[in-house]
């Protein structure tokens, strides 16, 4: 299962990077610009996914929920104002402590308990989350697709079919 489970989060981390690969084709602006959509704009829907992330790694790791909540102040430093290829690169180092987080786990599967003031106690195993992430992920990147074709422009193809494929050749 730690194959599954590594291999799962490493499908997240490759089609993100297809959709900052379909986004560097296109003028920095389509990132900024504003839309009726799930987020205001491609930009946020990016932030949003890369809040996620971190925010899960930290519980993850054994962080409180208080230290949750103060990382998120960092997190809004580290992604405010950034371009894409910084934000990307925040990404990318974020992917890369998830990989040394997941070596460093003895058994993915074991249960922990993650408290939250409003939803009680959840009781899920590191793969359960990885689950999660890469499904919220898969979520937004579609959003982030919608909103493309929204201003005219194509998605990126991120299916997990399409990185089986690749993966596998």
């Amino acid at each position: 299962m730690r194959e599954q489970t590594i291999k799962t989060y490493d499908y997240h981390v490759w089609a993100n990077k297809k959709v900052f690969e379909r986004l560097t084709e296109l003028p920095e602006e389509v990132l900024h610009q504003e839309l009726d959509n799930v987020f205001p704009t491609i930009y946020n829907g990016l932030v949003h996914i890369y809040q996620v992330d971190t925010v899960w790694l930290s519980g993850m790791m054994g962080n409180s929920y208080e230290q949750i909540i103060e990382l998120l102040g960092t997190i809004e430093a580290k992604t405010s104002g950034k371009s894409l290829k910084e934000l990307q690169a925040a990404y990318w180092e974020k992917a890369e402590e998830y990989r040394v987080f997941l070596n460093s786990v003895d058994d993915l599967q074991a249960k922990k308990q993650f408290p939250h003031p409003t939803f009680g106690v959840l009781n899920a195993s590191i793969q359960e989350l990885i689950q999660h992430i890469v499904n919220h992920g898969t979520y937004h990147r579609g959003n982030i697709s919608s909103m493309l074709r929204q201003l005219g422009h194509a998605g990126a193809s991120s299916d997990w079919v399409f990185y089986l494929y690749e993966v596998n050749k």
